[in-house]
């Protein structure tokens, strides 16, 4: 049966803004504010129904899950919600934040990706010392780009792709047609790699997908291609695309690496065709009032007993 707002009575918010954002709470609910660390502000830990995870580095207070023993729902703020269905018992219904973060991130996804063709981290770091230097970049423009996940943002990659006139492959997790056209499934992923000059990953980490992006696929990559990572770092074999990197042989612009952050003294913060960013996806002003809008609608769910959205792991209540 599924729950009700009898069902879920008490729920924990990270911080006093966000709670505050959510107002009014439906009837029968409230809101108590959890940082973590000791009780909730006003609640026990046996008293939380729901909790909604931080924002910013949700992976180190994981461990304190586990001491809210009537959970029943675990929402996170991140499209990704690695290692929360393990941190939970299987009865604990788990949501992700998914589409909250699209479009920043695909606006990044493209941001990167013309930043390192046209040349502009250089171009900045030329205005520093007041270096004038003129030279013939690559366009963006007939490009062949391979699109590795065809979700949600990969959807708005797509989009926001179509006005720069590239030659656009797609690959998902099996090969199938879509509205959008073919889809190629994984298993074709070298081979297409031979003909791709720019490489974005946007693909959820999962057992399948963890060092998708390995020496095989980044070795068939033309000379000069551009590897852009806005996924999960661990999608790309990290040592593998440091290698190619620091070679000189492929460029890469990423927002995320494994390990996170980069060491200081690792190699591709001093190679000249990197562009690295400290994964800020989805940190953007287009972020709070996105989760703000999709808590009140779980929450809204939540109060009539209907099943609230972007569940990746459906716990008792919704199997």
């Amino acid at each position: 049966m599924s729950p009700t707002a009898s069902d879920i009575k008490t729920i924990s918010f990270p911080d006093q803004d966000l709670l505050d954002s959510v107002q009014p709470l439906p009837s029968g609910m409230r809101g108590v504010v959890w940082d973590f660390e000791g009780d909730p502000e006003g609640a026990g830990l046996a008293d939380l129904d729901a909790v909604v995870l931080p924002y910013l580095n949700a992976g180190a207070v994981l461990g304190e899950l586990g001491k809210a023993s009537n959970l029943k729902l675990v929402q996170a703020q991140t499209t990704g919600i690695d290692g929360v269905r393990e941190a939970v018992a299987e009865d604990v219904a788990v949501a992700s934040a998914a589409g909250v973060h699209a479009a920043a991130t695909a606006e990044l996804a493209i941001g990167l990706t013309l930043a390192s063709l046209r040349g502009i981290d250089k171009a900045a770091q030329d205005q520093l010392e007041g270096r004038w230097r003129h030279e013939r970049r690559l366009s963006l423009a007939d490009r062949r780009v391979l699109l590795v996940g065809v979700g949600g943002i990969g959807a708005e990659i797509s989009r926001r792709l179509e006005p720069f006139e590239v030659e656009l492959t797609r690959v998902g997790s099996k090969a199938r047609e879509d509205s959008e056209g073919h889809v190629h499934g994984t298993e074709e992923l070298v081979e297409l790699a031979r003909n791709a000059d720019v490489l974005i990953v946007i693909t959820p980490l999962t057992e399948a997908t963890r060092g998708l992006i390995g020496r095989e696929v980044l070795a068939a990559l033309p000379d000069d291609a551009l590897v852009v990572n806005v996924a999960r770092g661990a999608v790309v074999d990290s040592e593998a695309l440091t290698a190619e990197v620091v070679s000189g042989r492929i460029s890469c612009a990423i927002d995320v690496f494994d390990p996170e952050p980069i060491p200081a003294d690792h190699p591709l913060w001093r190679a000249d065709n990197a562009l690295i960013t400290p994964h800020i996806g989805g940190n953007t002003s287009a972020f709070f009032p996105r989760i703000v809008r999709l808590l009140k609608r779980q929450l809204a769910a939540l109060s009539t007993g209907t099943e609230p959205e972007n569940l990746v792991q459906r716990g008792t209540a919704w199997s």
